[in-house]
């Protein structure tokens, strides 16, 4: 049985005025079904590079990503465009990543039947489905995005990636531009929709406290290089990097 998503050797490079950027250097590690894997590390690690170039939102220039057997880095566009709705995004900013201009129904109905995953018939019912399911009031379909707080439009941002029923979920951040109390909630909701929709997910956070309470193992990264692997209890107990250590150190302790 292979992994659900295996990267081998991954490496991204950019262009800057001051010369060639590594983003990523020969990236390798793999995400079975079921699993949430954090990315660690601080900012300019990496980690943001790492998730965009799994969905060729980024390029890349050497290595593979295999996901469900087919490597990602050679599908046509069509086909690509054909594997991202197994493959969905939560961004950071819940303010930016909704559109403005469409209520919360049309968010949710959109991709449903594009996938033809809903008929105009069904859908209603869908997206209401969808709203149980992220914990917001059916009565707010008609709404748009402004009129909501910034952890119910996270809200809305999950139910629009876990719509199309995907097999991975890539959360870049997902609660860092969230006060504290509203985070937990936040989490709670991704920890309870894995277990109930078996989804897989790439986690990607510089919150170390977040990881621990969230993610099944954890992938530290430091100026685009991976420097340590492990499930996440053995990870906090025992790190083998300093880096690492220094992470695990910054943790702000009550």
């Amino acid at each position: 049985m292979y992994p659900l998503l295996s990267i081998q050797n991954l490496s991204v490079d950019f262009l800057s005025e001051s010369g060639n950027v590594t983003a990523l250097n020969k990236i390798s590690f793999s995400i079975n079904s079921s699993e949430i894997v954090a990315i660690v590390g601080e900012s300019g690690s990496g980690k943001s590079t790492l998730g965009r170039s799994v969905i060729r939102l980024v390029d890349s220039q050497a290595g593979e990503v295999i996901f469900n057997g087919k490597n990602l880095l050679d599908l046509s566009s069509t086909n690509l465009k054909e594997m991202r709705r197994d493959i969905q995004m939560i961004f950071q900013d819940p303010y930016a990543s909704l559109n403005p201009r469409m209520t919360v129904f049309d968010t949710l109905a959109e991709p449903l039947l594009v996938h033809g995953l809903a008929t105009k018939n069904t859908v209603l019912d869908q997206v209401n489905e969808l709203m149980d399911d992220v914990g917001l009031d059916r009565r707010f379909i008609r709404k748009y995005p402004h009129e909501f707080s910034g952890g119910q439009r996270q809200r809305i941002a999950i139910a629009r990636a876990i719509a199309l029923k995907p097999k991975l979920i890539i959360a870049d951040e997902p609660v860092s531009a969230l006060d504290v109390t509203i985070r937990a909630q936040i989490l709670a909701l991704l920890l309870e929709l894995t277990q109930k929709h078996n989804l897989t997910m790439l986690f990607i956070s510089h919150d170390m406290s977040v990881v621990r309470y969230l993610c099944d193992r954890v992938v530290v990264m430091q100026k685009g290089k991976l420097v340590e692997e492990g499930q996440t209890e053995q990870l906090f107990s025992a790190p083998q990097q300093e880096y690492t250590r220094q992470l695990l150190a910054a943790i702000p302790k009550l």
